[in-house]
């Protein structure tokens, strides 16, 4: 087998018939990410492969950059305004020596799929690579908008502030057929309670929404509010990322008092802070539910670990890493148990980037199942795992502990326009999984009926679970 042939990680014939008859022709449903609305409307050319590639000003994939930092890197050929060929031979020079590491993979991958360029990238071919991409970047075919059709993408699902006027994607809804690129509401600045921004942040909700935001009833009201307008723009997604998260059972008395301490930017204790995320929480599973949404939490994170470069160049730069916040999954079932007790429980998809907590969730999720089809789903290998050997766990957890035929697949969690390979990475990790099932007989050999079963976890799953309506 060569490098990134017909059928790179295929280590069987199965899964070679899985990938190849089934898998690859799938449109993808990109259910999370961090593209930009505001660069899919305008549809600009990227001045260069560094530009589309690394790093657009301080938007870019902290996936490399960490590794770059690894490599000795200097901060100015990173996130900094150093020379944008400089730049590129600087990552080529790290992309060197990260065998091993998924991201050597899907960055070649990514050259290929996108350029037509079968080199890997060493330092060697920088100046051939820079040459060729660089001119097809200029071109029409390599506008954001046709880099997303190229891929096959059906609909892209953003990260969006709950305060989010929605400019972009109105004007996408009138002005792009071909795919569609959908809100998913992101309410973090409302569960920071405790930090100087609450109030303000707070008083914009009320400004939006016409409601003067005091105690629980109006809070509900509010959001009842931005829920029917991203609804109304085609949102079906809502998105949290607890980094942390402990369980505390809150009454709605309990509730209006801290809302109004939050409101006067007084002190709140580490309990109080946690009743208050409860109850917060409690609002947006009832919300979700009503609305027919997939609420989705991403939990167990330390970020900014980084002091001085947090201070220096910001948030979501590289400097996180695995949370290790022991037992997060239990207070997450101990929340879903009050939901549903209130029967009050949407959708939900539940991540980790700790794998130690994937057991933990993938069990006491079965506890809430019914409903629906999969109303509970373990989310994908996600950030620090969406490695093969991650997605093997993560693929093998869910099919020993749920049903893996109800499984909503892969997305990109991506800043960038060039990462949708990843979906064929796991593509492919998954039909090699199935396939040697098939070697060991554990699955009965019946392509019609595995072939189906692939082709609902690359985009049918997805988009019947999301209600996308793809046809």
């Amino acid at each position: 087998m060569s490098f990134l042939d017909d059928n790179f990680l295929l280590t069987n014939e199965p899964a070679k018939k899985l990938y190849h008859e089934h898998a690859k022709k799938m449109p993808i449903i990109d259910y999370h990410c961090h593209l930009e609305p505001k660069d899919i409307y305008e549809n600009k050319n990227y001045p260069n492969l560094t530009r589309v590639w690394l790093n657009d000003g301080m938007l870019g994939d902290h996936y490399k950059w960490r590794l770059e930092r690894a490599n000795g890197v200097p901060e100015d050929l990173i996130t900094g305004d150093g020379d944008e060929y400089e730049k590129m031979m600087a990552w080529a020079g790290t992309l060197e020596k990260a065998i091993g590491n998924p991201i050597y993979e899907w960055a070649n991958l990514e050259l290929k799929r996108f350029f037509g360029i079968e080199e890997p990238l060493l330092k060697k071919n920088v100046p051939a690579i820079w040459e060729k991409a660089n001119a097809l970047l200029q071109t029409e075919d390599f506008k954001p908008r046709n880099l997303i059709k190229k891929a096959n993408v059906k609909v892209i699902c953003t990260t969006d502030d709950l305060n989010s006027d929605l400019t972009y994607h109105k004007l996408l809804a009138d002005d792009e057929k071909d795919f569609r690129v959908l809100p998913s509401m992101r309410p973090d600045g409302l569960f920071k309670i405790y930090q100087e921004s609450y109030p303000a942040y707070v008083e914009t909700l009320s400004a939006l929404t016409s409601v003067d935001v005091h105690d629980t009833d109006s809070l509900k009201e509010a959001l009842d509010k931005r829920f029917a307008f991203f609804d109304h723009i085609g949102g079906h997604v809502s998105d949290f990322g607890l980094d942390t998260y402990s369980y505390r059972h809150v009454s709605r008395r309990e509730m209006d008092g801290l809302i109004q301490k939050g409101l006067k930017h007084d002190s709140l204790s580490a309990d109080e802070i946690a009743d208050y995320q409860t109850g917060l929480l409690m609002l947006f599973m009832e919300l979700n539910k009503k609305y027919d949404w997939v609420m989705q939490l991403h939990v167990n994170v330390l970020r900014n670990m980084n002091r001085p470069m947090y201070e220096a160049i910001g948030a979501d730069k590289g400097f996180d890493s695995v949370g290790a916040q022991s037992g997060i999954a239990k207070e997450i079932l101990y929340l879903l148990n009050d939901g549903s007790i209130a029967d009050i429980i949407p959708k939900m998809i539940l991540y980790s980037t700790n794998p130690n907590d994937w057991m933990e969730l993938a069990t006491g999720m079965q506890s809430f199942q019914g409903g629906c089809v999969q109303r509970m789903q373990l989310g994908c290998a996600w950030w620090f795992n969406d490695t093969r050997e991650g997605m093997l766990l993560q693929l093998t957890t869910m099919a020993q502990q749920s049903l893996l035929g109800n499984f909503v697949g892969m997305l990109t969690d991506s800043r960038s326009f060039l990462s949708y390979p990843r979906h064929e990475y796991f593509r492919r990790v998954l039909c090699n999984l199935i396939g040697e099932w098939v070697e060991r007989g554990q699955v009965f050999e019946d392509y019609d009926y595995l072939g189906r079963i692939v082709e609902d976890i690359s985009f049918h799953n997805a988009n019947d679970y999301f209600r996308f309506a793809v046809k």
